[in-house]
Order: structure tokens, then C-alpha cells, then sequence
């Protein structure tokens, strides 16, 4: 189902469309992929694709050995993961800025060693990368809800926190919103964390690489749940993570090497395209700092040890409680 901005005329377009992980083997290498997308929209400079999402139009599963599923007529994704393997898939688009909306549930009762992963990234040694990551526990212990971002191949900025529900029971909407002055990672709407352009300060921002949305479920007892000390328990196999909603409103890049985007500037006035120059608000900040008060875990920002030598030039723009 496709949600159009100002359509003037309806055409067909036809194009030909893993991320390298550093640090944190998330899965295998995938293969470039066809999609044909139906757009409507033609404006005289701007193009910006917004749809509400079929995970058969979106999305390819691409490792897993049958593990990862599509259904409900393309409403709905799984993957799961056992002793043998995980699963994953990754977008058919790519996207220069936008903001991306999904919906996961994960994985039940005792996840303690898997990692549900889902993330934007570009490849190469240079590539940029927009992480979530959530790390099992024991039955009745919550989830670690870890976020990093990568730009130009550097990562090292992790933030982590507990969510304030329990992300098994239902359906949650898992945002980040990407435009060029800033990265704002959003939990059913509330944000969580910024991650603020600094090129003022020689800090690198991802703004001209391309990237695919990627997700992975996979085992990694060697660190995931206390430093590793807790393994997968192989008895509650298979583990279960579920996907539903999938929503961009994104400038795509095309096989050509363009994007939708022209000149990456949106027309002035145009409501629906608000998340190009959105920035958070009072109450957003608000909101932010709530959450990093009560639920953030880990802050690289504030890690003494780690940066004995002072802190990275980024963290004097970030919105800290």
C-alpha cells in the first residue's frame, strides 16, 4: 500500500537496485536485488517516496535456509533462529535520509544469547551504519536496547538502555529519523537518543552514503547477555522475532546513482516532508531526557575510563539528562 505526496501522474519505474559489520557479525553477505516500485508523484524538483509497506514488495529474506517468512500476504515477517542458524533480510531500496518506522515483537521468555539486529547501513570499509540491537536475557530480566552510530567506517558510540514495557508482549514501533542535521533514534514515538551533525567539530556524519535496511536474528552467547557469561539455552528453540508495519517516508537512491531527492532539498512548505529539517522540540527534549534519566544504562559519552583523555568531540552536542 503506497501513501503519495501532491500526485500530479502515475508511472511504473523498473530498476535493479551486507553491510559489512564491524565489531558484531550480524549475518551473511547478500547479493545486489530487483524490485519494481510503483511511485506517484512527479514534482518539478522533489521527489520523496512514502509508503506503508509489504514485506513481498520491501524486503528480500536473505539467509536463514527457510528460517525467515513472509506472511499474511505480505503483512507480516518472521525470523528465527536455532542451533544450526539465524535469519535475516534487507530492503530492496536504498535511502539517502529518511525516517524509517517498523514494528517489531521479540523474541520471548529465555532470549538470553540471541541478538534481534536492525539497523541502516551502507557498505565498504568506509560505510555508514544507524544501529538498533536488542540483546536477550533470562526469562524475566529486560532487554538491553543497544544503539550505535558509524560514520565513515567509525563506530564506538554506544548508548543503551532498558525499555520501559516489555517488548515480547506486543508490537512496538522502533523509528529513526535521518536528515542532514541530525539522527534521531525514537521508541513508539518517544526519542530516545540524538545523534547531532558535528562536521563543525571534524566529526565525520553519514550524509552521502546510500544505505539498505537490514535485520538479523542470531546467536551470540560468546558476549551478548552479561559479557557472555549466559549461553543460548538451545532447549527453547526455535527463537521467534516478528516484523510488521514497515513505513518509510525516505529519499530513495536509485541504480544510477541518484536519488529521489533532488539536490537533497525538499520544496519549502510541504508538511509531509517535515522530517528533512525536523528537529527535536522542547517537549521532545523533554521527553529524551526522561528516558536517558530513568532507562539509559550506558553512555559512551560519559565513560571516564574508556576516554581518560577526554571525551569525543560529539559529546559536547549531545542532549544528556
Amino acid at each position: 500500500m503506497y501513501a503519495y505526496h501532491s500526485a500530479i501522474i502515475i508511472i511504473i519505474i523498473s530498476h535493479n537496485l551486507t553491510a559489512p559489520i564491524t565489531g558484531l557479525s550480524r549475518g551473511r553477505p547478500t547479493t545486489e536485488l530487483h524490485t519494481t516500485l510503483i511511485v506517484s508523484l512527479i514534482l518539478s524538483s522533489f521527489l520523496v517516496v512514502s509508503f506503508a509497506g509489504n514485506f513481498y514488495q520491501d524486503f528480500d529474506i536473505t539467509w536463514g535456509d527457510g528460517r525467515g517468512k513472509i506472511l499474511n500476504n505480505g503483512q507480516l515477517l518472521t525470523l528465527s533462529l536455532d542451533k544450526p542458524s539465524g535469519s535475516g533480510f534487507q530492503s530492496k531500496n536504498q535511502y539517502l535520509f529518511g525516517k524509517i518506522d517498523m514494528q517489531l515483537k521479540l523474541v520471548p521468555g529465555n532470549s538470553a544469547g540471541t541478538v534481534t539486529a536492525y539497523y541502516l547501513s551502507s557498505q565498504g570499509p568506509t560505510h555508514d551504519e544507524i544501529d538498533f540491537e536488542f540483546l536477550g536475557n533470562v526469562s524475566g530480566d529486560p532487554y538491553i536496547m543497544h544503539t550505535n552510530v558509524f560514520s565513515q567506517g567509525k563506530g564506538n558510540r554506544e548508548q543503551q538502555f532498558y525499555l520501559w514495557f516489555d517488548p515480547t508482549a506486543d508490537f512496538h514501533t522502533y523509528s529513526i529519523l535521518w536528515n542532514p542535521k541530525s539522527i534521531i533514534f525514537s521508541v513508539d514515538g518517544t526519542p530516545i537518543r540524538e545523534f547531532k551533525n558535528s562536521e563543525s567539530k571534524g566529526v565525520p556524519y553519514p550524509k552521502n552514503q546510500p544505505m539498505r535496511i537490514y535485520s538479523s536474528l542470531w546467536n551470540a552467547d560468546d558476549w551478548a547477555t552479561r559479557g557472555g557469561l549466559v549461553k543460548t539455552d538451545w532447549s527453547h528453540a526455535p527463537f521467534t522475532a516478528s516484523y510488521r508495519n514497515f513505513k518509510a517516508d525516505a529519499c530513495v537512491w536509485s541504480s544510477s546513482g541518484s536519488s529521489s531527492c533532488k539536490a537533497n532539498s525538499p520544496p519549502s512548505g510541504s508538511k509531509k516532508n517535515a522530517w528533512f529539517s525536523q528537529q527535536l522540540d522542547s517537549t521532545s527534549q523533554a521527553r529524551m531526557k526522561w528516558v536517558q534519566k530513568n532507562y539509559m544504562i550506558y553512555n559512551y559519552c560519559t565513560d571516564t575510563k574508556r576516554f581518560p583523555q577526554g571525551f569525543p568531540p560529539e559529546c559536547a552536542t549531545t542532549n544528556l539528562s
